[in-house]
């Protein structure tokens, strides 16, 4: 019985290597060997990072001649830019009513001191 790993977008951005590597592509793409000299790791520890992108759909590997090169998918980044959002505003909505407490605070203080 084989368990099978199922990746998802949250894992490949967990890893600073990875989303060093969407920061590489996201603009051009560019081929393994090319990536791997941005990084101080081995073009294998590299290519595994790739492997991870690609089964969570973020990078798409195209084969031009010889060379592979590895092209961002970022649209799947909208998920996480989804989940985040719902904090945000979570957050947002905290330190809207911390600012009206602390502005309370300090026109009571104000009114004590007038006093």
């Amino acid at each position: 019985m084989s368990i099978e790993t199922r990746r998802d977008v949250f894992q490949a951005i967990a890893d600073p290597t990875r989303r060093q590597i969407i920061g590489l592509i996201a603009s051009q793409s560019m081929n393994l060997n090319a990536i791997a000299e941005n990084f101080d790791i081995t073009r294998s520890a590299v290519s595994q990072h790739i492997k991870i992108l690609t089964e969570c759909g973020l990078v798409v590997i195209k084969q031009q001649g010889r060379e592979r090169f590895c092209e961002p998918q970022l649209d799947k980044l909208a998920e996480v830019s989804s989940w985040v959002d719902q904090y945000r505003k979570y957050w947002d909505r905290k330190l809207d009513t911390l600012e009206k407490y602390l502005a309370k605070l300090q026109k009571e203080k104000k009114n004590a001191g007038k006093k």
